[in-house]
C-alpha cells in the first residue's frame, strides 16, 4: 500500500477539523489549525515564538519594511514576539487557505540545545527574528504524525511532546537553525533582546526610555538599539507603536471601544496623533477601518 503524501494528508486533516470554524485550537498544546475561503484584508498580528505552515494557499507577512511570503513549499519561523501586518493572499471556496501554527517553548529549546550538544551561534551579530525556510519531507512527516494524533486523543499526552521535541530538533539543526539558536542560547545578544521584548509586551502603554531598557538587559544604548533593529526590523519605539496600534484595533473591534478610549488605553495622549499613525499602519482611519472589518465579517 502506497503511503499518502504528507502534504495531502495534512490538507485533509485541516479540512476535517475546521469544517465549522476558521480557527481550531486543538487539544495538542500550542497547535492551531486555520482555514479561509477568500483572501483577507491587511490585519495586525503578533507572531510569537512559533513555526507556521501553509499546506494550501499563501500568506504575506509585513515586518517593518520586510515582506515575507510563505506557501505550501515554505514555512515561516518566528523566534521572538513580533508585531506584523498579515494578509492571506491565495484562497478560494474551491481551494481554501489551509494552515497551521505550532507555538514553541524557549526553555525546551534551550534544554534541547544542551542535550544535543548543539553549538551556540558564533559572533555578536544577530539575524532577523522572522524568516522563511524550505519545507522538507522529514519536517512534513513530523507534522503529519502530530496532527494525526487528533484522531487518537488518548495518545496525545504521551506522544505529542515527543513529536514536538522532534520538530524542534529538526528546526535547530536545519538550514534556518541559527535563527532559533541565537534566541535559545543563554547569554546571547538575541536572548538579551528577547528579554527586552518581553518587557515591552507587558509595558507597551508606558513611556519608553531606551537607556533604562538597555540597562535592564545589560547592554549599552547603542548596542541595544542596533541589535533590536537587526532582530525585529524596527526600532524600539516603532515596535512599541506597532504593539499599541494592534491592541487599539483589537479593543475597537472586539470590545467596541471608540477611537479615543482605545487610544488612551494603549498609551496615546493625542487622539489626532493616534488617528494619523493608525491610518499609516492599517491604511485607513480607525472608524472606516473597523466598519470595513465588521462588514467583511458579516459577509464571510
Amino acid at each position: 500500500m502506497t503511503a499518502q503524501n504528507p502534504l495531502e494528508s495534512l490538507k485533509k486533516s485541516i479540512v476535517k477539523w475546521t469544517t465549522d470554524v476558521n480557527k481550531f485550537e486543538t487539544p495538542i498544546a500550542g497547535l492551531s489549525l486555520f482555514t479561509a475561503k477568500a483572501p483577507s484584508p491587511r490585519a495586525g498580528g503578533l507572531y510569537d515564538l512559533s513555526i507556521c505552515m501553509v499546506v494550501q494557499g499563501a500568506k504575506k507577512v509585513m515586518l517593518g519594511n520586510d515582506t515575507l511570503v510563505y506557501d505550501a513549499e515554505h514555512y515561516l519561523f518566528t523566534s521572538v514576539d513580533l508585531p506584523t501586518i498579515v494578509q492571506i493572499i491565495e484562497a478560494s471556496p474551491e481551494k481554501p487557505y489551509l494552515g497551521l501554527k505550532l507555538a514553541l517553548d524557549l526553555r525546551e529549546l534551550s534544554q534541547l540545545m544542551v542535550d544535543s550538544n548543539l553549538p551556540s551561534p558564533g559572533g555578536k551579530k544577530i539575524s532577523r527574528g522572522m524568516a522563511t525556510g524550505k519545507l522538507t519531507t522529514p519536517l512534513l512527516n513530523s507534522f503529519k504524525r502530530l496532527v494525526d494524533l487528533l484522531d487518537t486523543p488518548d495518545d496525545i499526552p504521551i506522544l505529542a511532546p515527543l513529536i514536538k521535541r522532534e520538530i524542534c530538533y529538526r528546526l535547530l539543526v536545519g538550514e534556518e537553525g541559527g535563527y532559533l539558536r541565537q534566541i535559545a542560547a543563554s547569554g546571547s545578544p538575541g536572548r538579551q533582546i528577547a528579554q527586552a521584548i518581553t518587557w515591552l509586551r507587558k509595558n507597551y502603554s508606558q513611556p519608553l526610555r531606551i537607556e533604562e531598557l538597555a540597562t535592564l538587559v545589560n547592554m549599552s544604548k547603542s548596542a541595544f538599539h542596533n541589535h533590536f533593529r537587526e532582530l525585529t526590523a524596527m526600532s524600539p519605539l516603532q515596535y512599541q507603536k506597532a504593539l499599541r496600534l494592534n491592541e487599539a484595533r483589537r479593543l475597537m473591534l472586539a470590545e467596541s471601544a471608540d477611537a479615543s478610549t482605545a487610544a488612551f488605553n494603549v498609551g496615546y495622549e493625542s487622539t489626532s496623533q493616534f488617528s494619523r499613525e493608525y491610518s499609516r499602519h492599517f491604511g485607513a482611519p480607525p472608524l472606516r477601518d473597523i466598519m470595513a472589518l465588521r462588514e467583511k465579517s458579516l459577509n464571510s
